[in-house]
């Protein structure tokens, strides 16, 4: 299932996702980078794409040809992480570095 990374509502697409398509809770952006499956906090650009552009603001719709959107187990556990786990592996990495 695929999930807004604002208010975590479930997003239904019905056709290929545009970049003016906004969540029907919240009114945020779809098309962002902290809805992609490539973003990455500890990764180059903060994106596993190698190609893409590099995007200022994650959470303002853009035009990146590789966007392809987060998918999320039914549980809630994501397939390849979501925005908020990313922010943790993110920390978890940077705290392990001051860990003895």
């Amino acid at each position: 299932m695929k999930l807004c990374f604002r208010c975590g509502c479930e997003v239904q697409l019905t056709s290929a996702l545009q970049r003016t398509d906004s969540c029907r809770n919240c009114r945020s952006d779809l098309k962002v980078c902290l809805n992609c499956r490539f973003h990455d906090p500890g990764a180059n650009n903060q994106c596993r794409e190698p190609q893409a552009e590099w995007q200022t603001e994650k959470e303002k719709a853009n035009f990146c040809e590789f966007f392809e959107y987060r998918e999320v187990s039914a549980l809630g556990a994501p397939g390849h992480g979501g925005a908020q786990s990313d922010r943790r592996r993110a920390r978890d990495a940077f705290d392990s570095l001051f860990r003895k």
